[in-house]
């Protein structure tokens, strides 16, 4: 299939529509084809399951937030902070949605996080050495859940990423991986 990305975009596009109509649990890999208008057969062959949809719309959340995220400055911290708020403003208008899909703990999208943290590195020109990755991960597992909790202006999940990247920073260098 030429037009996997495409087809994988309609599934996605599919399963948040669904996920604001229904739980999470009780969506079926059936229902999200039959809403995108793909056949079973052929949303099977690209995606065994739901899981493997999160991790194409994660992906496609990523993606879209590495486009916006060219921050030049000098300032590590700065970067970093915008890389995670890039990838920020592309969740929130899903939120609804994948507020439905997380159901109140991040659950669904943990085999996903260390990509987004990977992202975020790299989209701010730090290298994602393992110890980098670990703490991003850990550090964006927390916005992810002050994020879902946040609405409005999103001030509580900016201090939040300001404070993590702070504490991640200072724990880094503490272990001589830092940045």
């Amino acid at each position: 299939m030429s037009d996997t990305p495409a087809l994988l975009d309609r599934a996605c596009d599919a399963m948040l529509e669904l996920a604001g109509e229904k739980p999470w649990k009780d969506m079926s890999l059936r229902e999200i084809a039959q809403k995108a208008d793909i056949s079973l057969a052929d949303l099977f062959d690209l995606a065994h399951g739901k899981n493997a949809l999160l991790e194409h719309l994660s992906a496609r959340l990523d993606r879209a937030a590495l486009a916006t995220a060219a921050t030049p400055s000098e300032d590590v911290h700065d970067r970093l902070f915008d890389a995670a708020m890039a990838r920020v403003e592309v969740m929130e208008p899903h939120r609804v949605a994948l507020l439905a899909i997380y159901g109140g703990g991040l659950l669904p999208i943990l085999p996903h996080l260390p990509r987004t943290a990977r992202a975020i590195l790299e989209g701010a020109g730090v290298d994602a050495t393992p110890p980098r990755l670990a703490a991003m991960t850990a550090v964006w597992a927390r916005i992810a859940q002050v994020w879902a909790a946040d609405s409005g202006a999103l001030n509580r999940t900016m201090a939040e990423i300001d404070k993590r990247l702070k504490q991640m920073r200072n724990r880094l260098e503490r272990v001589g991986a830092g940045f």
